[in-house]
């Protein structure tokens, strides 16, 4: 992975949100968001505010035991997959990813080293780092798509 493209700094929970919902606006469908990052860095508090910036009123739960949580929201259907507990990437298969993510599909993977060759590629890459009490992200666009989107998103930052 090569993280070399912006670096955004989230020194709190409401910069996560913040940058969540800047990213949201901006998201064609389908994509495919890879998060990566050493326990507690924010994976998954990214990808509830997200989920929450696209419009989901209910509970966010974490899919580190069920493995996929989905949410169904007006044009979009969010997946967010947490692979922390397979021991195979195999595993996946057992998920029909291919079944559930259509056109209209988000999909947010946490852990996707741990599915290598299992699953789509990404469109755009976030890998979460400490930073103090805070944290940063840093964002790898592997699509047209998602370079256009960083870039929007870069665009939005900067004013």
């Amino acid at each position: 992975m090569n993280f070399a493209e912006p670096v955004r700094v989230l020194p709190d929970e409401a910069a996560v949100e913040s940058f969540a919902a800047a990213l949201a606006a901006v998201l064609p469908r389908p994509f495919v968001i890879y998060l990566s990052g050493d326990l507690g860095t924010g994976k998954t508090t990214f990808a509830r505010a997200l989920i929450r910036s696209l419009g989901y009123r209910g509970r966010v739960k974490s899919p580190t035991y069920g493995l996929l949580e989905s949410y169904r929201l007006p044009g979009r259907t969010v997946l967010h997959l947490d692979l922390y507990r397979i021991e195979s990437p195999a595993e996946i298969e057992y998920l029909a990813l291919p079944d559930l993510f259509g056109d209209d599909g988000l999909l947010l993977v946490e852990w996707p080293e741990r599915g290598e060759g299992f699953l789509p590629a990404p469109d755009l890459e976030l890998r979460f780092d400490y930073d103090g009490a805070g944290r940063v992200v840093a964002l790898s666009a592997r699509t047209g798509a998602a370079r256009d989107r960083v870039r929007a998103l870069q665009q939005g930052f900067d004013k």
